[in-house]
């Protein structure tokens, strides 16, 4: 099992180099950033977790910037988007844009993508119902992969469509990079088994995953994909101990990723410390 580290990249961090360049000199696999391209004064939807919205959440810089920024300071380590709101994005410019970081670093991208959860901020940037989020990100990622792959790229759906047009450059990733699916509930899920090559869920202190990979795996199989074909990984919520890292390995997941509303997060000056102390079991995973 590999292990990876989300970072929230924000200004008053360490830059995303420095970090990139101690999580390979330590042997972690790859680096993730999230997004928000803002946050609604006025909102009425909760925050996901309980509580205030940690202050981190409004200061998120851009994903791909940061991500580059860690591309051009490694040479192994593997950049991830965990996750992408790609509704809130333009499918021509998001398509060029990972395509672009693809070729620069070398084929080390993993594009993770979801719709999110604040229901204001996807109204500020598209008409799209927001119970249509779903079949509208099933719609992206058919844009997305066709803008990759075909030399004369053209998609037809409800909320996108176009006729051919030239997107260049290609991914040098065979086919495509990796297209991870950050979605819950079963309408979320069914996503990452009908054309993602992964799934990201969400696991903390006290939950399930094992009865909720146990779910997935079985609906993948009555909707006729092995499931082995979809990469599991799963973000680790908090401060997952050594026996915690192990149950993963054990229980068939691919990548965990580390660092997502971690002891002492808001914190700048913790975030080397957070990934030393884990470095020592980073090897012993895999």
């Amino acid at each position: 099992m590999y292990v990876g580290v989300n970072i929230m990249n924000v200004a008053r961090e360490p830059s995303p180099a420095v970090i990139a360049r101690a999580l390979e000199d330590r042997g972690y696999e790859s680096i993730w950033c999230g997004e928000h391209s803002h946050i609604p004064v006025s909102r009425r939807t909760p925050y996901p977790a309980g509580g205030d919205l940690p202050d981190l959440y409004l200061r998120q810089g851009d994903p791909f910037v940061g991500l580059a920024t860690a591309a051009a300071a490694t040479t192994t380590l593997k950049i991830g988007t965990g996750v992408l709101l790609v509704l809130q994005r333009d499918p021509f410019t998001l398509a060029k844009a990972t395509a672009t970081l693809d070729v620069l670093s070398g084929g080390r991208l993993l594009v993770g993508v979801g719709v999110g959860w604040n229901v204001e901020e996807l109204a500020n940037h598209s008409p799209i119902p927001w119970g249509r989020r779903y079949g509208a990100l099933t719609e992206m990622v058919g844009a997305l992969k066709a803008l990759w792959t075909m030399d004369e790229a053209t998609f037809h759906g409800q909320y996108y469509d176009f006729d051919p047009v030239y997107s260049f450059p290609k991914p040098v990733q065979r086919l495509h990079p990796p297209i991870l699916c950050g979605t819950a509930g079963k309408t979320g899920t069914k996503g990452a088994i009908r054309w993602a090559d992964g799934w990201m869920p969400i696991d903390g202190p006290g939950g399930d995953l094992g009865r909720k990979l146990e779910r997935f795996r079985q609906a993948a199989e009555e909707a006729g994909r092995d499931p082995a074909t979809i990469e599991i990984t799963v973000t680790a919520w908090g401060d997952p101990t050594q026996r915690d890292l192990e149950r993963y390995r054990d229980l068939g997941v691919h990548r965990v990723i580390i660092g997502a509303a971690r002891s002492n997060w808001e914190d700048p000056d913790t975030v080397l410390s957070f990934i030393d102390s884990y470095a020592s079991v980073v090897p012993s995973m895999r």
